[in-house]
């Protein structure tokens, strides 16, 4: 079972902006070649640190009001949540390795 959590707009501020701990938002896409190279390390972080950081993923085409509020220009993007802001964003593929070196400040704090 995926330790990943799909959302959509709705559930946006529920799963996200009120959640008791930091959560990683992926947004992708069906079309993206990188997005596909990165699910394996968005997989493998959020099995890894899920009592630490929950990772939710979200389609950008079905959901365009998560992506104009948190300005999604490019897919894949990350925005790392806690208390219901964003503490640090960027857009790109990268591998575990770069993604455990984005979320630091929040898993090794």
């Amino acid at each position: 079972m995926s330790s990943v959590v799909t959302i959509s707009d709705p559930q946006f501020s529920e799963e996200v902006l009120d959640a008791g701990q930091p959560v990683l938002v992926y947004f992708w896409a069906t079309w993206c070649g990188p997005c596909r190279l990165m699910a394996p390390a968005i997989e493998a972080v959020a099995a890894q640190y899920s009592d630490r950081l929950k990772v939710v993923k979200m389609e950008i085409d079905p959901n365009p009001e998560s992506v104009a509020q948190y300005q999604v220009e490019g897919v894949p993007a990350l925005r790392l949540f806690q208390n219901g802001q964003v503490i640090q964003s960027t857009e790109g593929a990268m591998n575990k390795q770069k993604l455990e070196e984005f979320l630091t400040t929040v898993l090794f704090a």
